[in-house]
């Protein structure tokens, strides 16, 4: 998990995330990494349209965002 997030920092990456909460429900967030320490990292959150904290042990999946483009024929 570690790796995924230090890469979305180097690559600008947004990441669609599986997070859960203190109080034990689970949400479906896309971030955009700013920072990664030790126990937490901090991104912007677009469901909450602001930066915040969030604990790497509480991420139960992370993975990138792939944005396909559309082919008029």
């Amino acid at each position: 998990m570690l790796k995924t997030l230090e890469r979305s920092v180097n690559y600008g990456e947004v990441l669609e995330m599986m997070y859960l909460a203190k109080d034990g429900s689970i949400s479906k967030r896309k971030i955009k990494v700013l920072w990664v320490g030790d126990a937490s990292f901090r991104a912007y959150c677009f469901l909450r349209r602001s930066k915040r904290t969030f604990l790497i042990e509480n991420v139960l999946a992370a993975v990138p965002v792939r944005y396909k483009e559309r082919v008029v024929i």
